[in-house]
């Protein structure tokens, strides 16, 4: 095969999401245009330190939910009222670009947050003033690739989504042109 695979989002970003995004905001520049720079997964595990087979697991999750070995995360100082000692072993981080970040952003928003129970669309309130939005997992299960008859126990996870934009009001429009299901304000009337 002479053609390279290129991820459906990432067509679609070129194609619809830029020209749109030049248009509202009014860019001077291309490179003006807010882009996804990367997506960072992460699972805190505390009780790792006592049991290392619990790191394994949280590392096999991480390989089929993103595609990529994840990197063991360790404490950077000691917490007494934890029991934590500097060095030890108490996560897991992916850290996503280029095509598996675009193939994890199109799996996440349209597979896996649709399955979680009662599901009303990811807060708007997530974004750090610079133009990067966080969310959180209650659980591991929303993705189809994890069985539920081979986890251990049940993990969230953290997902961080950095972009190139300068205010959140862009990252936020950003996202939603790429899909991302946010939640409408409380006050208003819903529609369906």
């Amino acid at each position: 095969m002479s053609d390279k695979y290129i991820p459906r989002l990432k067509v679609k970003y070129s194609e619809e999401i830029a020209p749109a995004m030049m248009q509202k905001f009014g860019y001077k520049s291309v490179m003006q245009i807010p882009k996804l720079e990367k997506i960072t997964v992460n699972v805190g595990c505390g009780e790792a330190r006592d049991n290392s087979k619990i790191l394994d697991a949280v590392l096999a999750d991480m390989d089929k939910i993103t595609g990529q070995r994840g990197v063991v995360t360790k404490a950077r100082k000691s917490v007494a009222n934890f029991k934590l000692r500097e060095g030890q072993s108490v996560g897991v981080k992916v850290t996503l670009r280029a095509d598996r970040m675009w193939e994890f952003l199109d799996r996440f928003f349209n597979i896996a947050l649709p399955r979680v129970r009662d599901f009303r669309g990811i807060n708007p309130n997530g974004f750090d003033g610079r133009g990067n939005y966080a969310v959180g997992v209650k659980e591991q299960l929303i993705f189809p690739e994890i069985e539920y008859d081979k986890i251990d126990t049940i993990r969230g996870m953290d997902i961080v989504f950095t972009t190139t934009a300068t205010t959140d009001e862009e990252a936020k429009e950003l996202l939603t042109l790429l899909g991302a299901p946010f939640a409408k304000n409380e006050g208003g009337a819903k529609n369906g």
